[in-house]
């Protein structure tokens, strides 16, 4: 029995947890993004901030081959503005390079917001009513957790303590969760946080 949920596509589900390690570019690609590989280094997804793609508030998830997946924007105009939350939106790219709305997410952007929690909205809508997965913990700490609509933890962050600083940290990803939506968030967590996304 198949019991995968797919956000971006089935072929980034797997059958068993699996451990995904991050490493920031280096400093000198100013909002280069990040790379992410396998336990035997191979590389699995590649992120691509302002830097490379040339515009704040986009970014770029792709693949190991480095194909483009993934496209991520922050939504911008006056409704925006005026919100006490910034929304982030995750679309699809297919192989003619159109966008399909995947998901969006909603963090705080205000100090009177700021312990509101980060949640996430898939579209279509899976079987929960107001949200579909939440962020909680740290991610300047590389302590956070996603968790979905029933509380069950479907990915954790953490830092890898031999390798030092920040540059390099993990998150695993519990079985039958979309690894490339995973990741998706958590360059949206590097964007929000001014790390290496950032420009």
């Amino acid at each position: 029995m198949d019991n995968s949920i797919p956000v971006v596509s089935k072929i980034f589900c797997s059958g068993t947890p699996t451990m995904l390690m991050i490493r920031r570019r280096p400093i000198v690609v100013n909002g280069g993004g990040f790379v992410v590989t396998d336990l035997s280094h191979n590389v699995v997804f590649v992120v691509d901030g302002c830097g490379i793609l040339g515009s704040k508030g986009e970014l770029m998830v792709k693949d190991g081959e480095g194909e483009p997946i993934l496209s991520i924007s922050k939504k911008g105009g006056i409704v925006q503005a005026l919100s006490t939350r910034n929304k982030w939106n995750g679309y699809l790219m297919d192989y003619q390079g159109k966008d399909k709305l995947v998901f969006s997410l909603t963090d705080p952007k205000s100090c009177i917001a700021q312990s509101a929690p980060i949640r996430i909205h898939i579209e279509p809508k899976m079987h929960c009513k107001n949200w579909d997965f939440e962020i909680g913990g740290s991610f300047a700490d590389r302590d956070c957790t996603i968790v979905d609509c029933t509380r069950k933890i479907v990915a954790q962050m953490g830092r890898k303590e031999l390798m030092g600083g920040k540059d390099f940290y993990h998150v695993e990803v519990q079985s039958g969760y979309d690894q490339a939506f995973i990741i998706g968030v958590m360059a949206i967590l590097d964007n929000i946080h001014g790390e290496s996304t950032r420009c």
